[in-house]
């Protein structure tokens, strides 16, 4: 059995602010629910939700995870950066060099994204949140295509990516070197019992997540492979043992390390733009 990606969370100091300015951002609308607190909902093929939960723990180091926006134009990212600028965010220098073409921002909290230029073609066809990009091995690409049952859509070079059949963004690990982990995690994910097309819901139900999960290192994807089946995707397949580990894992969560944004760029997508690390 597979999971259903329900949110990305973001622990925030003021949620309600955080919301509104993410709100700002995407073009999402807010919704007040009683069971999940704050929440946006995507208003794109977007298959999730972002949740604010509310910490008085203070953001310590780089997030582990990041959105990636695309640009449709120069104009396009342009204006994408002064609405973000206007509603509070601000740039942030993570040793990105001038002449690169991505805008690194910070929200009103410290968390980073990153506005691509046009011409990204690793992003080419995904929407305005292009990745969701995380720090994590290649192994962690296959835990999730497994836990997901999200297909692959990159392996290459140790990095990974993973797409939902319907489209929407896609979750990236950019491989080694991994940065050691710095705190909990602020961005994380609620996964919920997979949604079937065939089982109707009833009226003014909603699904219920199963809980946070921090996206495991491969170390601890490791030590979970010994008791849910081989370590190897070539082996055996990232489908072949995903339920086994998801069924521990939501018991076990373990914490991955993240890779920031960072200035060594040079694509290994066969030359064509990188994508923000």
């Amino acid at each position: 059995m597979t999971s259903h990606l329900h949110a990305l969370c973001f622990d925030a100091n003021d949620p309600i602010r955080l919301a509104r300015f993410w709100s700002g951002v995407l073009g999402w609308e807010p919704a007040d629910d009683p069971d999940e607190g704050v929440v946006l909902l995507p208003s794109d093929d977007t298959g999730f939700r972002i949740r604010f939960l509310p910490t008085r723990r203070e953001k310590a180091g780089p997030n582990q995870m990041h959105f990636d926006l695309t640009s449709t134009s120069l104009e396009d990212q342009q204006q994408t950066v002064a609405r973000s600028l206007g509603l509070g965010a601000r740039h942030i220098d993570i040793g990105q060099d001038p002449e690169e073409g991505h805008v690194v921002l910070a929200d009103p909290e410290g968390n980073e994204f990153c506005v691509i230029e046009p011409g990204n073609n690793f992003l080419a066809d995904c929407g305005f949140i292009g990745a969701v990009n995380c720090d994590g091995s290649q192994e962690v690409g296959y835990f999730w295509s497994a836990a997901l049952g999200w297909p692959l859509v990159w392996d290459q070079d140790q990095e990974t990516a993973i797409r939902s059949p319907r489209g929407g963004p896609k979750i990236a690990w950019g491989g080694p070197p991994v940065m050691p982990k710095a705190g909990k995690n602020r961005l994380h994910f609620d996964l919920a019992p997979p949604v079937h097309d065939d089982q109707p819901r009833r009226e003014g139900s909603s699904v219920k997540p199963w809980g946070s999960v921090n996206v495991p290192t491969s170390s601890a994807l490791a030590a979970l492979g010994r008791h849910c089946g081989p370590r190897s995707h070539k082996s055996s397949g990232p489908g072949q043992h995903g339920a086994g580990i998801v069924a521990r894992y939501a018991l076990r969560p373990h914490l991955a390390s993240p890779r920031q944004c960072r200035a060594t760029l040079t694509s290994r997508r066969h030359g064509l733009p990188a994508r923000c690390h």
